[in-house]
């Protein structure tokens, strides 16, 4: 019996069938093509049509107006391209674009601090979207000022006016730097501060709006008389827990020719809780701040009341928010309080992951 051998094609074999295919297929129609083989179709089908990119970056290419005028802009089309229901949008804009920013401080002397910035715009029912980039240029037009909430106004009137907007929004983050002295030993580090500022136009009204966060110990006053008793009936040591805690305190700027400075809300907020964490300890700051924990008791109901007190007694400061979070460490859960004044931070509902920001890392 004679077995053929098997012949095996090589590349050049596979480059002059593919050749003889593609001859036919200039003849064939799509339903030939479809009956030879459906694997094959592809691979046959419009083979002179499909036009040969150029694969190679053009670096050299100029961008003039008149091509410029050219490209598609499906961000400003017409109503009709509007997906989902034609409602106005609160909000919409971009969110944590970074560039360095010179703030004076109190002292008299400048800083310059990386800072994040969202701005939004609100979008009218009949329109398709914004231009999201038109806000970053209309800040940037201002990044090399000193900050200022009047800054930060040109910013807003520059972006609102090119976007066509009523209402419009800008927040700027930060974390700011002061220098702070030890309890006893005469030492001092920075401490930073989780600052933000924000500017908002609604309904043609304009607010200013500082939020600072402010870090804290928090000493149970309940587990304090505890601990005391214990000692006391039973000669029991024992300790009262304290726990790192968290205020959030926001406030409308209501000033016209004082400035409220940054460092004037930190010095509130310490006169109003000053078991504020500390930079540098040695033994003797470490005896002391436990000293001044045990002086200062507090629960979280007590902290919201203290700011406030502090913040009513401050006429620079209109509306305002203080939310604090005693991180507790007897229970597995955090004891939170809110209290607000005005109509500016009153809300009845809650974001539900409002709490869980106010975790300082350090």
């Amino acid at each position: 019996m004679n077995i053929a051998a098997t012949v095996i094609p090589d590349r050049d074999d596979a480059v002059a069938a593919l050749d003889t295919l593609r001859a036919w297929a200039r003849k064939a129609d799509a339903i030939e093509i479809e009956a030879l083989d459906p694997s094959l179709a592809k691979l046959l089908q419009n083979v002179e049509s499909y036009p040969q990119f150029n694969r190679d970056y053009p670096g050299d290419f100029a961008v003039g107006d008149n091509y410029k005028a050219t490209l598609p802009d499906l961000q400003n089309g017409p109503s009709s391209l509007i997906r989902g229901a034609k409602q106005q949008i609160q909000h919409v804009g971009i969110s944590n674009f970074r560039l360095p920013m010179r703030f004076h401080t109190r002292d008299g002397g400048d800083l310059t601090l990386e800072t994040s910035v969202t701005g939004s715009v609100s979008l009218e029912a009949d329109k398709k979207g914004i231009n999201m980039s038109r806000i970053m240029r209309s800040f940037y037009k201002h990044a090399d000022e000193v900050f200022s909430f009047e800054v930060m106004e040109a910013a807003l009137d520059d972006y609102k006016s090119d976007l066509e907007s009523y209402d419009a929004r800008i927040q700027m983050r930060f974390s700011f730097p002061v220098k702070i002295g030890s309890l006893r030993s005469g030492l001092s580090g920075y401490q930073y501060y989780d600052i933000a500022l924000e500017l908002v136009e609604a309904g043609g009204a304009r607010k200013k709006i500082i939020h600072l966060d402010y870090v804290y110990s928090s000493t149970c006053p309940c587990s304090l008389e505890l601990s005391e008793h214990a000692r006391a009936t039973r000669g029991q040591l024992a300790t009262p827990h304290s726990q790192r805690s968290v205020a959030r305190i926001s406030v409308e700027v209501n000033c016209n020719e004082t400035c409220l400075w940054f460092e004037d809300l930190i010095d509130l907020a310490r006169r109003a809780v000053p078991t504020e964490t500390q930079v540098m300890v040695k033994r003797e700051d470490e005896q002391a701040f436990a000293e001044l924990n045990a002086a200062n008791p507090i629960f979280v109901e007590d902290a919201a009341r203290l700011f406030c007190e502090q913040l009513q007694a401050e006429p620079r400061v209109g509306d305002f928010r203080v939310v604090a979070s005693h991180q507790e460490s007897l229970h597995s859960h955090d004891a939170i309080s809110m209290l607000t004044q005005g109509e500016t931070f009153a809300a009845q509902s809650i974001d539900p992951k409002l709490f869980s920001t106010l975790f300082h890392v350090g």
